[in-house]
């Protein structure tokens, strides 16, 4: 909770990449408030207070994995939301003239995106998405220790700076709001 709190003010692909996470998490304990309680939770060097804090989070999120039917796969509302209000501000950006560094950015990574739903991405997710799954994909592999080959090393790298650039716009279109015209 605290470092979802912290990652969506200051980073929010960051912090969706968290979140998918988290859920993932949530799933790997078998959507058990208690276990994630007893064999998470506890581990951080946080106080009493916190870790009760923490809990409820998690609760409040195992709750809505159930109640959204996502307990085994997919993402919660409010993480669809946030990645739908991204792809927006995507489209927002690239119809601009004012954002040509966005464009360039995005001309730059849409060769990998359109090898990544050749490779079989779902046809209906938008480029954000695409984008975001080729990072969390990439973020498990290494979380596994798993090789991944330069080529993908490169499309990752291009992809993280396009989407940190995405990511750079939506916290100031939050803070000042951007001009589109």
């Amino acid at each position: 909770m605290f470092i979802a709190q912290e990652l969506r003010k200051t980073n929010i692909a960051e912090y969706l990449l968290y979140m998918w996470q988290i859920e993932d998490t949530i799933r790997a304990f078998g959507c058990s408030l208690s276990r994630i309680k007893r064999e998470y939770v506890e581990r951080f060097d946080y106080t009493d207070e916190q870790k009760e804090d923490e809990v409820d989070w998690f609760g409040n999120l195992i709750r809505m994995m159930n109640e959204e039917g996502c307990r085994e796969q997919g993402h919660l509302q409010i993480n669809k939301v946030t990645l739908q209000t991204l792809a927006e501000l995507h489209a927002q950006l690239l119809a601009s003239p004012k954002f040509p560094f966005y464009n360039t950015a995005y001309y730059k990574v849409l060769p990998f995106i359109v090898e990544l739903r050749n490779r079989g991405a779902r046809k209906e997710e938008n480029e954000v998405e695409t984008c975001m799954n080729a990072l969390y994909g990439v973020m498990m592999l290494r979380l596994q220790q798993k090789e991944i080959t330069p080529n993908t090393q490169h499309a990752v790298k291009e992809i993280s700076t396009f989407i940190g650039m995405l990511s750079d716009y939506y916290k100031k279109d939050r803070e000042e709001g951007l001009k589109f015209e």
